[in-house]
């Protein structure tokens, strides 16, 4: 049964935990009532101590829209984080976690927007970005995209594999790995902070030197995403177009 609700609390159960990296985990949950989303929003978490103590975090939905019944959220662990802390060393297959959602409007993309997208991800903002790439592929979308992705390490790079196929599969999704710190000697891609030449390159890419895409998504750490929206500006893309989504302090 689908419910149009997404204010109330409801049960969710866990169907599948698989380790993405070193620090990151997949949690699938499947609904006791599904609730459609979109590509973008997020869900509230709530564990709740034996005495009575509650503790409430927010995990973007990293799955597909087209994906009913269950969503997979991508939970990275925090030093000194409870609910992080507890995913990461508690939370088992079947069982049952309380769950808020869907939750944004903001920070959403629709495949059937057919103008050129831009996609800027650090670390584990890529959660909500994902969910936006998988609903292009699943919707069958052609819409021009490109997505630069900033990491520490190689083996910080969520989704790599997939997101590589994605790539392989369909010409119209670029793909732009940068890491910020160790590279492997067989590197081969950017080894570097997203910078304004790395931004005019990737829109000359994706929508040619004379356009700008018609929008731009930006994820991850605060002060990460408050410098990719100074340098889409830069570049002359408009506020309106620019959309962020941002956690920590």
């Amino acid at each position: 049964m689908v419910t149009d609700s997404s204010t109330n609390w409801q049960i969710a159960t866990v169907r599948s935990i698989s380790d993405e990296s070193p620090r990151v985990k997949l949690f699938e949950l499947e609904l006791s009532g599904a609730v459609k989303f979109r590509a973008g929003q997020f869900y509230d978490i709530r564990l709740t101590a034996p005495d009575g103590y509650q503790a409430q975090r927010s995990y973007s939905i990293t799955s597909s829209p087209d994906d009913m019944g269950s969503i997979e959220l991508a939970v990275e662990l925090i030093s000194d984080g409870e609910v992080t802390s507890y995913f990461h060393e508690a939370v088992e297959v079947g069982e049952q976690i309380e769950v808020r959602g869907p939750i944004g409007g903001h920070f959403t993309w629709n495949p059937s927007l057919p103008k050129p997208v831009l996609f800027i991800a650090g670390g584990s903002g890529i959660a909500p970005i994902m969910s936006m790439l998988r609903h292009r592929r699943s919707s069958g979308s052609h819409t021009p995209a490109l997505l630069l992705f900033s990491v520490r390490s190689y083996a910080d790079i969520l989704f790599r594999e997939e997101l590589e196929k994605m790539s392989d599969d369909d010409p119209g999704l670029k793909l732009n790995f940068t890491l910020t710190r160790s590279a492997p000697p067989d590197w081969s891609g950017e080894n570097r902070r997203i910078d304004r030449e790395m931004i005019v390159a990737a829109v000359e890419k994706l929508a040619g030197s004379n356009s700008l895409p018609d929008r731009a998504y930006v994820c991850g750490g605060s002060n990460f995403v408050e410098a990719m929206g100074n340098l889409l500006l830069d570049t002359g893309m408009g506020l309106r177009s620019i959309r962020t989504e941002r956690f920590g302090p």
